[in-house]
């Protein structure tokens, strides 16, 4: 696939904040802490991270639910690995439409737009989960105390995200009950701001909507989230499994955060894998709890190459036994562009 000016961007991103994540550590203290942690927490911290995957892929199967109805889970869990093995290869995330690309080729009965709409919705219950638990973490009393942020205090701050996501899930609500006034809404406003990109915004609104027919079930909106919930619980688990193989004292609560705000972090562009993005992210983040730099950049390093890893071995051998090619998923995404821009053509 071609790198485009974003996966260059992304790269140099990257390899600025792995400058600066490993300016002042001491390699080799790196490599010796790494040679003398816990081989049986490590262990751990590699199953829970891989967890997560299979319980992306059953989350899936729930949104997918009210248009495609019982999606067997062997689909679901091969296009997720090939997705996620993408991601970690290729510039510019082209994993989130590798992964709709192998379901919609698997299995014809879900739309090909429903696909690209459950992402959105996927991406966003990961947000309103991962931020849940990184308010959490900063109003527990074994949060480090005088912390501000910006000036303010911790539950200041804690106080205005959760503003945000219940002003998130709001605008989320309003788009899934009332779908046609929202995308009527969105061409108006855009017609008078942006009239180039009236067509697409609509496109954009209408696919969302039918993606966010899982928010008009309770039911399926509960099921989604709780499954969301129990993804972000295990990979804060793998995080503190991490943690105490490379010796750092630090409350669950600790991993939550440290969660948080590498997820805030990963939203720059940068490399395949998240490369220095994932360690600066620990490098800021671990110190709040009285973790030296060195000992953040030893887990992050341990952490990140082990759950690298399997996840892109899986994903690896789906693709090469599908005889998949890279090819494949840029045409597809061509076709995509020329339907969101009115040129109607199926996808494949």
């Amino acid at each position: 696939m071609k790198m485009g000016w974003r996966g260059a961007l992304g790269i140099g991103v990257s390899a600025l904040l792995l400058w600066y994540a490993l300016k002042g550590i001491d390699f080799g203290e790196v490599v010796r802490a790494l040679r003398g942690s816990d081989i049986v927490m490590w262990a751990l911290c590699t199953v829970t991270s891989q967890l997560i995957f299979p319980l992306r892929a059953r989350r899936w199967r729930t949104i997918l639910d009210p248009v495609a109805p019982k999606l067997p889970f062997g689909p679901l869990w091969r296009a997720t690995a090939i997705g996620m093995m993408v991601n970690n290869v290729v510039p510019a995330r082209a994993g989130e439409l590798a992964r709709v690309f192998v379901l919609v080729r698997e299995r014809k009965d879900v739309p090909w737009s429903a696909g690209l709409a459950s992402l959105a919705v996927d991406r966003v219950f990961d947000a309103l989960c991962v931020v849940i638990l990184l308010v959490v973490a900063l109003l527990v009393p074994d949060f480090p105390a005088n912390l501000t942020i910006g000036g303010r205090s911790v539950q200041s701050a804690a106080a205005a995200m959760a503003f945000i996501v219940a002003l998130s899930m709001g605008g989320l609500f309003a788009v899934a009950t009332w779908p046609h006034a929202m995308e009527s809404l969105a061409v108006r406003i855009t017609g008078a701001v942006l009239p180039r990109f009236k067509s697409q915004i609509g496109a954009l609104v209408h696919s969302v909507a039918a993606g966010l027919a899982v928010i008009r079930r309770p039911a399926h909106f509960a099921a989604t989230f709780a499954w969301a919930m129990v993804h972000w619980l295990m990979n804060g688990l793998a995080f503190w499994f991490g943690f105490k193989a490379v010796g750092i004292v630090a409350p669950f609560t600790a991993a939550l955060f440290v969660q948080g705000i590498i997820v805030v972090g990963v939203a720059v562009p940068s490399s395949p894998g998240f490369v220095g993005v994932f360690e600066t992210m620990a490098k800021l983040a671990l110190p709040v709890y009285g973790v030296s730099e060195a000992q953040a950049v030893t887990w992050a390093i341990g952490f990140h190459v082990l759950s690298f890893i399997p996840i892109t071995v899986i994903g690896a051998w789906y693709f090469l036994r599908m005889g998949m090619h890279l090819g494949d998923i840029e045409a597809a995404e061509a076709v995509e562009m020329k339907r969101v821009t009115g040129e109607h053509e199926p996808a494949p």
